[in-house]
């Protein structure tokens, strides 16, 4: 674990401390665990409201040029043609035999323009997937705001941000400048992930939290995306687990030529996997 003095630090980090948060070392980022409400209520104010996380400690690879959607195509599991341009895709980056190193979102921008969004803790393994990318994450902040109220809150910043699609991508303006939106999320619920400079993040915050949305932290994010049984790099995906033992066939773009572990999948495929992730309810407090 890394000593406070090597931890990575949010844009918003003075905001969190202001409003109480707890704070704790995740993915060698010191992020909010939760903040004095509890994550019980910030659970249910994401599942019947709106919710406010922070989520800047994900990586932002911008990887660009002529053969950027090729090489992605070849390095990623899920196949890009489904998608395009002004749309965000759920993908996985696989080893030789067919693991999940990590499970990204990409964000198309423009046709030769892309920004591949890890895990915090995976950023430098897709990073060295990707030669020639730029690591953004020290210039951004990336917040994202979701539930059932979302949009309404955030057009009160814009209504030009608020029309953005499910799993769409945009830029936006609103009065501190220029922003990039995506209809993305990991709760369950509808929302948006907003990508703005790092020195402006804080003001973003406030208005948002003075629109309506209640601060949210990695306890109700981890609740949240287990309640909708969303799958965690690190303890359903990971080292030994395929996306066909993890229920993910479907991110596998079964007709691409070529990808990153496709020969240990289709033989998998072939064979049947040996094992299952299954959900489980389970009676009292703790999953």
């Amino acid at each position: 674990m890394p000593d406070e003095e090597t931890l990575h630090r949010s844009p918003l980090d003075h905001v969190h401390q202001t409003l109480g948060a707890r704070m704790v070392e995740f993915g060698g980022w010191e992020m909010p665990v939760w903040y004095p409400a509890g994550t019980l209520a910030e659970h249910e104010a994401c599942r019947t409201s709106a919710a406010l996380f922070d989520v800047s400690h994900l990586g932002t690879l911008e990887f660009d040029g002529p053969t950027a959607f090729d090489d992605l195509q070849q390095v990623f599991s899920n196949d890009l043609r489904r998608v395009t341009h002004g749309r965000a895709q759920y993908t996985h980056l696989l080893d030789q035999g067919g693991s999940v190193v990590d499970d990204v979102i990409i964000w198309w921008l423009d046709d030769e323009r892309f920004w591949v969004l890890p895990n915090a803790s995976n950023t430098e393994a897709v990073e060295s997937a990707l030669p020639g990318c730029t690591d953004l994450r020290p210039e951004r902040a990336l917040i994202a705001l979701q539930g059932p109220r979302a949009r309404q809150v955030l057009a009160s910043l814009s209504a030009e941000a608020a029309a953005v699609k499910r799993f769409g991508v945009s830029a936006f303006e609103w009065e501190h400048g220029a922003g990039l939106i995506a209809g993305t999320g990991y709760t369950g619920e509808d929302g948006v992930e907003i990508a703005v400079p790092s020195a402006v993040a804080p003001a973003l915050w406030e208005i948002l939290m003075t629109a309506g949305a209640e601060p949210a932290g990695l306890g109700a994010r981890d609740t949240l995306r287990l309640e909708a049984g969303l799958p965690l790099h690190g303890h359903e995906l990971g080292p030994g687990i395929s996306p066909l033992e993890a229920g993910l066939g479907w991110v596998v773009g079964w007709d691409k030529e070529t990808f990153r572990g496709r020969e240990a999948l289709m033989a998998q495929r072939e064979l049947g996997v040996g094992r299952r992730l299954t959900g489980l309810a389970v009676e009292g407090r703790r999953p």
